[in-house]
């Protein structure tokens, strides 16, 4: 007989590797980024978000909140030391306004997750009351995150190119959400489940988005933008 908890561990070993991979998408950016010496047109938006979004699923995996989950807080905590490494390259070749934007966001982050733990720990007694309360407020963020290639689904559309819209990124993403989807389900876990149900769901629409546009020819768009990766994501 199968054991549902092995068969749940591999997958979520799965979801990690998977993880990491678009963690470290957005590498060749940054590589670019240094080389130049200059953030150019690129905004630190979705970093700052996927931060916010990793350190959330790190404190929900942790025993004190939701036990039994060390592969959620092994891929984010990753996911997290990641982000804080692309945020510091960007603060290091960004102009002076674009630095205290990012400073301030990352300001008021990091003090809604210390208050977000403070009021768990003090206020919630129990590990179910804790899990409720985190992970209704990763749902909410998961879900923000995952909604975010919404505006790269428009360009395309818009400009009839999938320029911006990589075919890898948007498959390795879909695999990622089939993967945790699979993995809270095993063991039902609503709080993983619906962020990551939702980007299965937006992962596909990009696929069927770049299959339709693929080849066209693309109206002009001077705008640039950073890749968006699904991240965590990537994160559960």
């Amino acid at each position: 007989m199968v054991n549902a908890d092995a068969v749940r561990n591999i997958v979520g070993i799965c979801g990690n590797i998977i993880s990491f991979g678009l963690f470290l998408s957005p590498l060749p950016t940054f590589v670019q980024i240094v080389k130049k010496r200059d953030v150019e047109q690129f905004v630190p938006d979705p970093y700052l978000a996927t931060f916010l979004n990793c350190a959330l699923w790190v404190f929900y995996g942790l025993p004190i909140v939701h036990p039994n989950s060390i592969l959620v807080v092994t891929i984010n905590g990753t996911g997290l030391a990641i982000e804080v490494v692309y945020l510091s390259v960007f603060f290091a070749y960004a102009p002076r306004p674009k630095r205290l934007k990012m400073l301030g966001v990352l300001a008021v982050e990091l003090v809604f997750v210390v208050a977000i733990a403070a009021g768990v720990l003090l206020g919630a007694h129990t590990h179910e009351k804790r899990s409720l309360i985190v992970g209704s407020v990763c749902i909410f963020f998961g879900t923000l995150m995952y909604a975010a290639p919404l505006t790269v689904m428009k360009r395309v559309i818009t400009t009839k190119s999938v320029e911006y819209m990589p075919f890898t990124l948007s498959f390795v993403s879909f695999l990622n959400g089939i993967c945790w989807t699979t993995y809270a389900l095993i063991r039902f876990d609503i709080f993983i489940t619906i962020p990551n149900g939702i980007g299965t769901f937006l992962s596909s629409a990009q696929l069927i988005l770049y299959f339709c546009y693929y080849g066209s020819t693309p109206k002009n768009d001077k705008s640039v933008e950073l890749p968006v990766t699904a991240s965590d994501d990537s994160n559960n």
